[in-house]
């Protein structure tokens, strides 16, 4: 089912938010069990990089496009034709359009994006238009 109500920056970022600590929280709790030391330097390194950047591909695929973050929002991520999303979707929009220019473009990429989303009526950023996605806002059944 298609709402066709796009998702604004707000709970978007406040989606990213929960999904980055929430993440943050369990791998630290884990690495305590394992090691015995309670410590978050591992989220210095580039393998956190890598693994958060797996999540934000590979989950939202499995997960009929939703991501921890955007669950607890009620927000989704779908194609522009408003069926599910795949890994090339997802690759482009989070490794290529989000992570990879925005490394590339200092940033700036990234602040671009923010004002799309404020002020476009389809509330898609670059990273979004490179995936051919949207966020949208959803109405999960738990």
């Amino acid at each position: 089912m298609e709402s066709k109500i796009h998702a604004h920056f707000l709970e978007r970022l406040l989606a990213r938010f929960l999904d980055f600590n929430i993440l943050t929280v369990f791998i630290s709790l884990l690495f305590f069990v394992l090691t015995g030391d309670f410590s978050i330097d591992w989220r210095s390194g580039i393998t956190w990089d890598i693994f958060y950047a797996l999540y934000l591909v590979v989950t939202p695929v499995l997960w009929s496009g939703f991501i921890i973050g955007k669950r607890i929002c009620k927000i989704r991520l779908i194609r522009t034709d408003g069926n599910s999303v795949q890994l090339s979707n997802t690759f482009f929009r989070e490794v290529i359009g989000f992570h990879l220019i925005g490394i590339l473009t200092l940033g700036l990429s990234l602040f671009i994006s923010v004002f799309m989303v404020l002020f476009r009526t389809d509330k898609r950023a670059i990273h979004d238009m490179l995936g051919g996605t949207y966020v949208d806002k959803a109405y999960p059944s738990f």
